[in-house]
Parts: structure tokens; sequence; C-alpha cells
């Protein structure tokens, strides 16, 4: 089980729904290469905690936990590491110790003293790379390679895209032609919201790390002279074609502020015919001779042809299969844009100190040493919201 948040968890598992079947934990041991199963802890709502709790059960003796924090002090992180600490200890008393892996910073932290202290392996992350473009070092890596996926054609398909993006003709460099592309739609037509519309249910998760990495490195109040910006697009994740039935008629009718990528595989793993039945019924008969494939692929053409005539801004991204080779340019390659478009904003794209007063005001109410101050103001201003409503229970 890896228990992370943020890149600590939305790269690995934008890996593993990607080269793995939705349904990998429930495959036959022979079907998994007798790999492990693999879960991802990535909140504390504590709901989902004791579900996991009642579920691992009788399995605890069996389960690994990777613990994942850049900082070594993570709160999320580390209260889910307690948790599962504290019940590994009950059941085991203090026989865990071989229960536990960190990853985190090379030097200091909190876990890293405590996975010491312990004696668990440790996993480094490198000091100059933060959480959310951590997917290709131990952070995606490990999670990867225990559940049998290559992470060396992961990596060589981001030196590939490394290598591409090294131009400096813009027009064969990528990542600097779709970041152009996305800061000229933000900055001069006024498309400030970036839908990544996925048409490939396995890349689903690929558009939940993206959504964590465009925001978080391009949503910024200061520019690299310390002025008053507040750039940044908003990111939103859609999924072909089940948001057809969901997003759809906004972004076809609604304002004209959206950017939208599609990402699109031209070859499947799988080629699934429709029976050919009903055919007294012409509302259904139609579809039959055919195959899903063809229809996902009618559905995403027709759909980028709707919103095209309908004059929405569209990119589209293919992919000839997904594999480890090429969700390895697809990661790096958005890695490579967006750090690209901070530079055209002119902000820092490796940073993030707009959460930090969040984390600031949540260790104080969590009553942690050196925070002290922030409870009080906390409380005054939700106190005085203007709107709030609480749902009763009977």
């Amino acid at each position: 089980m890896v228990l992370g948040i943020g890149g600590s968890a939305l790269g690995p598992i934008a890996v593993h729904t990607a080269l793995h079947s939705d349904f990998y934990n429930f495959l036959p041991p022979e079907k998994r290469d007798y790999r492990p199963k693999i879960f991802f802890l990535d909140n504390v709502d504590p709901d989902r905690i004791e579900a996991i709790l009642d579920f691992l059960d009788d399995r605890l003796e069996g389960t690994y936990f990777n613990v994942i924090t850049k900082s070594g002090g993570t709160a999320e992180t580390l209260a889910n590491f307690m948790v599962f600490r504290d019940r590994l200890c009950q059941r085991l008393g203090r026989q865990f110790s071989d229960h536990f892996l960190v990853t985190t910073d090379p030097e200091s932290g909190t876990l890293r003293q405590i996975a010491l202290e312990e004696n668990y392996p440790i996993l480094t992350i490198p000091k100059n790379v933060g959480g959310r473009f951590s997917v290709f070092t131990p952070v995606g890596l490990l999670p990867s390679a225990v559940t049998g996926i290559d992470i060396h054609e992961l990596l060589a398909g981001a030196r590939k895209m490394d290598q591409l993006c090294q131009i400096d003709d813009i027009w064969k460099n990528p990542a600097y032609l779709k970041g152009t592309l996305d800061y000229v739609a933000d900055t001069c037509m006024g498309r400030n919201i970036q839908v990544m519309l996925s048409y490939s249910h396995r890349l689903r998760d690929v558009a939940d790390w993206f959504r964590q990495l465009w925001a978080e490195s391009l949503g910024k109040r200061y520019n690299l002279d310390e002025e008053d910006v507040y750039v940044g697009t908003t990111p939103v994740k859609a999924v072909g074609v089940t948001d057809q039935h969901s997003q759809l008629q906004l972004y076809l009718e609604g304002p004209k502020d959206k950017a939208i990528t599609f990402l699109s595989v031209e070859e499947h793993s799988k080629n699934t015919p429709i029976p050919e039945d009903f055919s007294d019924k012409a509302g259904i008969s139609y579809l039959g001779g055919h195959t899903m494939n063809e229809l996902f692929d009618a559905e995403r053409l027709a759909t980028e042809f709707a919103l095209m005539k309908a004059g929405r801004m569209t990119a589209t991204i293919t992919l000839g299969r997904i594999s480890p080779f090429t969700l390895g340019q697809l990661l790096y390659f958005f890695e490579m844009e967006t750090v690209f478009v901070g530079f055209l904003y002119g902000i820092n794209p490796f940073d993030q100190p707009g959460v930090e007063l969040g984390k600031r005001a949540t260790y104080d109410m969590m009553g942690r040493p050196g925070y002290e101050g922030m409870k009080d103001e906390v409380k005054a201003m939700l106190n005085n919201k203007d709107s709030k409503y609480i749902v009763e229970s009977h």
C-alpha cells in the first residue's frame, strides 16, 4: 500500500491505471505474474481509513507500506502512517519494521528520522525535485516496478521526449509549441480554463496528475520581480465519452473561456465487436457489425467536430498505443510544457507558496509546536461567514 498525497500519489496512480487493468487487484495471482496487489491511500477521510482497516484486518500481516513524503513532514501522510503502524504494533508487537519502507528527503525530515530509528529501508527523492515532478524518481518508479511495469521503458520514453524538448525551434519542440498555444489562449483570447478530455479510460488519471502539476506550478500571485500578477489557468478533468453526457453542453454553448486538449490513442489493446442483433429495430441495429473501437473513435471525432464548429479551441495529443515508452513521453512532455509556460508567465513554476498558509493553520489547530497564533483567527473568520448552513440529522 502506498501512503502519500499530492505528487506522492497522483504520479504512481497515473502510471498504474494507464498500464494495468482496472481490475488488476482482482486478478488471480497467475494473471498478475504473482506480483503484489497495490492500493493507494491519498486522503485522511476517516470513513475511508476505517473501511481500509476493515478490509486489511485479516490481511495486515501480508501488507507492506510505502510511506512517501518529500519533506518528511506531510501531516496527512504521517497521520496515516501512525494509524497503520499502531495497528501493526497491536497485531505483531514490535516486530513490524519489515512492513514499512519510506521514500523521502535524502538528508532531513521527521519521517527520515523515524525510519533511521526504527530501521526502515529508505529511498530518496532528489532534493531539487518537487513532489509534483517526482513521477520519474522512486516515488513513481518503485510502485511501478513491483507490479511489473517496465520502468526502463518508462524512463526511455522520458529521455526521448527530453531530446525533442531540447530543440530551440518552437515548431519542432512539442512542449514549446503546445505551451505557447496555451499561453496565448489564456493571455490573448481569454481561455483561462484548461480542459483535459481523455478519450482513453486508461489515461483518465493522467488528467488528475496533470491538474496538480498545472495548478500548483502556474497559479501564482507574484512574478519573479515580486509584483502582483495573479496568473494561471484552471485545469479541469474530463473523460470521453462519459463526460459528453455531463460537461459537453457547457463546452459547446457556455462561455468561450476554455482551451480543450484531447488525449487519444490510435491502437487499443483489444478490439471488441458489437453483435449483429436486433436487425428489426433501426434504433439499435445500425451498431451491429461495428466494434466498440469504432464507436469510441467516432464519438471522439464527432466531439472534436462539434467543438470546432462551435468556435471552441481544441488540440489533440495522440499516442500510437499506450505503453511504458509512450506514457513516459507523455508525462515528461507535460512536465516540460508546464515549466515552459511558467517562464512565459514570468513566475516560478517550482514553488507553491499559496498552500503554506493552510498548512500552517492546520498545524496550529492540531497543536504542532512552533505554529501557534492562527487557531483563533481561523475560528473567528469562519464563524463570521455570511453564508453557512448545517444539514441537521434527525
